[in-house]
């Protein structure tokens, strides 16, 4: 009798990773790969998460789900708190007592952004905004439950999917002659179906080396700069102009530098990381047939 197909349970289906890793990891006869989203599995019910999680009897588990609206979490700390940090401590001890492999994802906002050189998983942590400070909570609640647990922090996601930076710029592009983009922002975009392939890879590799981790696609830009490259894929005209931070005020304060060290990653699970530039061409070719 073959043995029992390796179950993986993946949280937040709908949203730009989960919307990924649906698509490179639905048909694969190797796992049986299971989806919840907000509807079955109701991360802010904190009451129900350790429950829906452990029926599932996964092996391993990606908790992508997260409450990401920076902006409003401001406003709603509580709830910021209870999706991000509570609930994720809830999964971990769904995944200990049901001896799953955790992998969660954080961001590069638990960084305060003074450094001038790539973050390593290492540097100090000192978020600047309410939804900064729940993943790093919650980074600190899981380990505390599942040390074995793999934390990936990455940055500016991008996606065909959602609501994101690159389908707004098109957006705005399109519709208007000239726009400001902040230019005195650092880091690196990521690529969501970059991120998604590197955590199978993580899963398939059969290794499993538990602690923090840095994934976003190699090379360093601004936000301008991201417009800029993105104006010229998709050959628009419209004009972008170089703001600094202090000229567009948002709720929540960003980290004026958030370029992340990728070594660790790179060399546990030995893997290709691809640049920015190339990964953006290869989602606009995407989304033009993507309906």
């Amino acid at each position: 009798m073959d043995k029992r197909k390796k179950r993986v349970l993946i949280t937040g289906a709908d949203g730009q990773l989960g919307s990924e890793l649906r698509d490179i990891w639905l048909s694969d006869a190797l796992f049986e790969v299971i989806f919840v989203n907000r509807e079955t599995l109701p991360l802010d019910e904190l009451d129900k998460v350790y429950e829906r999680v452990i029926f599932h009897k996964a092996d391993y588990i990606i908790h992508a789900a997260a409450y990401t609206a920076v902006d409003k979490a401001e406003s709603e700390p509580q709830q910021t708190d209870l999706i991000n940090h509570l609930a994720s401590v809830e999964i971990a001890k769904a995944a200990r007592d049901g001896n799953a492999k955790l992998i969660f994802i954080s961001t590069d906002y638990v960084f305060q952004g003074d450094s001038s050189i790539p973050l390593s998983e290492d540097n100090p942590t000192n978020p600047i905004n309410v939804y900064g400070q729940s993943k790093l909570a919650a980074e600190l609640g899981i380990q505390a439950i599942l040390p074995q647990a793999i934390i990936i922090r990455t940055s500016w996601v991008y996606s065909i999917y959602g609501k994101n930076f690159v389908k707004t710029m098109i957006q705005l592009m399109k519709t208007k002659d000239e726009i400001q983009v902040v230019a005195d922002q650092e880091g690196s975009p990521t690529y969501a179906l970059d991120l998604a392939k590197a955590l199978k890879n993580i899963i398939l590799s059969g290794m499993w080396v538990g602690g923090i981790y840095h994934y976003s696609n190699e090379g360093k830009t601004t936000w301008y700069k991201f417009a800029e490259e993105i104006r010229r894929l998709a050959n628009l005209s419209c004009r972008i102009h170089p703001v600094s931070t202090s000229e567009f005020p948002t709720a929540a304060k960003r980290p004026p530098f958030s370029l992340l060290s990728k070594e660790k990653i790179k060399h546990t699970f030995k893997l290709a990381i691809p640049d920015w530039q190339n990964s953006l061409k290869e989602m606009l070719l995407k989304l033009e047939n993507h309906p």
